[in-house]
C-alpha cells in the first residue's frame, strides 16, 4: 500500500490544510499514515498549549544539544538500505519533532517545579477544639476550632441562635473562668479567621467561648456563652 508523503502529513498536523476525499479514504484504511498523523498531531498541541505560558525559563543545555545533533546529519561513510515495505520519509523529520516535544515538556516541568516551589507552604494546625452547645442553646448548634502556627484561629460555627447583637469568640483559662481573651466577632458569618492576641499562652487559656453579645459598649463577657470546646494538642 502507498502511504502519504511525510511532509503532507506534517501540514495536515499543522491544521495548514484539510484531508483531501482520498486522504480521508486512505487515513481509514492505512493504520501507519493514521498513527503517525495522530503522532504529529499531539506534538503540535503541546507546541500550541506552551504558548499560553509566560515568562518561561529556558529549557536546559541538553535539550538544545540533542535538537542539534538530531538535526545534524548522519556521516556519509554510514549507509543504510531502505526496506521496501517501509515509507520513505526525511531524516530529519521525525527526530527533530521528538527533540522539539522533549523541549516542550522540559519548560513545562521546569515551570511547574518553580511554581511548587515558591507556593506557600501549607498552613500546620497546632490545636483543634470542638464546640458544643450549651444546655440554653438548641443541640443543633455547633462548630470546630483549628488553631493555626501563623498564630490565627480558624472558627466554624452552625445554627447559632439568632442575636440582636453579635458572637464574640473568647479564650478561658478553665481553672480561673474570670480570666478570659476575647479574640474577635464573627459578625454574622458562619466562619471567621481570626488572631490570637499576642502573648496569649493557649496551654492555659485553652478553653474556646462563643457568647452572644449585646451592643452596649461593655468590652466584658456577657455572661451569655453558646458554644464551648477545649483546645487539644
Amino acid at each position: 500500500m502507498q502511504h502519504l508523503d511525510p511532509d503532507r502529513l506534517v501540514l495536515l498536523a499543522l491544521a495548514e490544510q484539510t484531508e483531501a476525499p482520498s486522504e480521508l479514504d486512505h487515513l481509514t484504511t492505512c493504520a501507519v499514515c493514521r498513527h503517525e498523523l495522530e503522532s504529529l498531531r499531539t506534538v503540535a498541541e503541546l507546541g500550541v498549549e506552551s504558548q499560553d505560558l509566560r515568562d518561561l525559563p529556558p529549557p536546559p543545555e541538553r535539550i538544545w544539544q540533542r535538537i542539534e545533533a538530531d538535526l545534524t546529519p548522519a556521516s556519509p561513510a554510514i549507509t543504510h538500505v531502505a526496506e521496501p515495505s517501509r515509507r520513505s520519509r526525511p531524516r530529519w523529520l521525525m527526530p527533530a519533532l521528538a527533540a522539539a516535544a522533549a523541549a516542550v515538556l522540559a519548560v513545562a516541568g521546569t515551570v511547574a517545579v518553580d511554581r511548587f516551589v515558591s507556593r506557600a507552604p501549607a498552613e500546620r494546625v497546632t490545636a483543634r477544639a470542638t464546640l458544643s452547645p450549651l444546655p440554653t442553646v438548641p443541640a443543633t448548634a455547633g462548630g470546630t476550632v483549628q488553631v493555626l502556627s501563623a498564630g490565627e484561629m480558624r472558627i466554624e460555627v452552625r445554627h447559632l441562635p439568632l442575636t440582636t447583637g453579635f458572637h464574640e469568640v473568647w479564650l478561658i483559662d478553665p481553672d480561673e473562668p474570670t480570666r478570659m481573651v476575647a479574640v474577635g466577632n464573627l459578625s454574622d458569618r458562619p466562619d471567621a479567621l481570626l488572631t490570637v492576641p499576642p502573648g496569649v499562652d493557649l496551654n492555659r487559656y485553652r478553653l474556646v467561648d462563643v457568647s452572644d453579645e449585646p451592643h452596649d459598649g461593655d468590652a466584658a463577657h456577657s455572661g451569655r456563652s453558646l458554644l464551648r470546646g477545649t483546645l487539644t494538642y
